[in-house]
């Protein structure tokens, strides 16, 4: 693959006009509080994941519409908290998985706590089993997720994928192991667009985070990565309205309370984004687009980091990545006075 996207010092000053709704706010608001009405009801219950340095919890917690989300909670062996914690977001397809499978931050010394993405987690098998029972998501969509409920912004998958993300944070805050005010999310890919979201509405929520790591992130400036690129997850959208020619504007009015251009300018807590120059899945001048609008909306605009990996596709970083963070939460989740 080679780089297709507009030059880097393009990139660094790319802010492209991608509208809110006038409402984006209030929406959020709203759909937070309503689920508060339905009990967290956060159950953490110890289970043997095989390994000799880290516990692990299954978690459940009542996420959109009361819905049952699924997840997983690992400490360090022993830990007795509370601790400086991690939540994590998976990529498209992705999931739980089995629990010995993700415990990184658990490894560095955190509390890490991870997010079933309801209705996916068919890469990873194990532990996933979310379901999406919502009368939605039986809608007209194409094959795939991000046009199901694409229709109307409170019935599209992505209002209740969100709702669930800052329902884990609330999840989190109430173990004995989470130090409800040293708390960073991060996600790869879909799990990057996420982690996004929940920074930006964190606040909302009443919730004050440290930091915000998205690597290679989906799910932002919808409309400019369906004009360069086919690659699927986004390709699910070119396919829907190839088919439905009449619902462009209404599906590109309800992706705007989504799109983590317009989610990240709420964000207040400080950023380490990462970007990969010939990633044809998350084009940089979409990740890009969500960096430079990251924390605008702020009353002081919080500090902001990017890596770039120049020859690589949507695998971005990697380890390399993950080396990053390790520095970056180190240093933000250290213990304030």
């Amino acid at each position: 693959m080679a780089m297709f996207d507009l030059p880097l010092d393009k990139l660094r000053e790319y802010r492209p006009e991608v509208a809110a709704p006038a409402d984006l706010v209030d929406f959020w608001r709203r759909s937070l509080e309503k689920a508060r009405t339905d009990d967290l009801s956060a159950t953490f219950t110890e289970v043997d994941n095989k390994l000799a340095v880290i516990d692990t919890y299954d978690v459940t917690y009542a996420g959109f519409g009361g819905a049952p989300i699924k997840g997983w909670l690992h400490v360090p062996a022993r830990a007795t908290g509370p601790l400086p914690t991690v939540v994590q977001y998976f990529g498209y397809s992705g999931g739980r998985g089995f629990p010995h499978a993700t415990n990184l931050w658990a490894q560095a010394g955190y509390a890490h706590f991870v997010m079933d993405t309801r209705g996916q987690g068919y890469s990873a098998g194990g532990g996933s089993g979310t379901a999406d029972d919502s009368p939605y998501a039986g809608l007209n969509h194409a094959p795939g997720f991000m046009t199901a409920g694409i229709g109307d912004p409170e019935t599209y998958y992505y209002h209740r994928v969100f709702v669930d993300a800052v329902r884990g944070l609330e999840a989190a805050r109430t173990s004995e192991f989470v130090d409800p005010d040293r708390i960073a999310v991060t996600g790869g890919s879909q799990g990057g667009g996420i982690a996004i979201a929940a920074a930006g509405l964190a606040g909302l929520a009443g919730i004050e985070l440290l930091g915000c790591a998205p690597d290679v992130p989906f799910l932002c400036h919808f409309e400019r990565a369906l004009q360069i690129t086919g690659r699927d997850p986004y390709g699910e959208i070119t396919r829907y309205l190839k088919g439905f020619r009449d619902q462009v504007e209404t599906a590109y009015r309800t992706l705007s309370y989504f799109d983590g251009v317009n989610l990240g300018r709420l964000a207040t807590a400080p950023t380490l984004f990462s970007v990969a120059l010939m990633d044809s899945v998350c084009p940089p001048s979409t990740v890009f687009a969500a960096y430079n609008a990251y924390g605008t909306a702020s009353a002081r605009e919080p500090a902001k980091e990017i890596q770039i990996y120049s020859h690589n596709e949507h695998e971005g970083g990697q380890t390399y990545q993950q080396a990053a963070q390790l520095d970056w939460f180190a240093s933000i989740l250290q213990t304030r006075d």
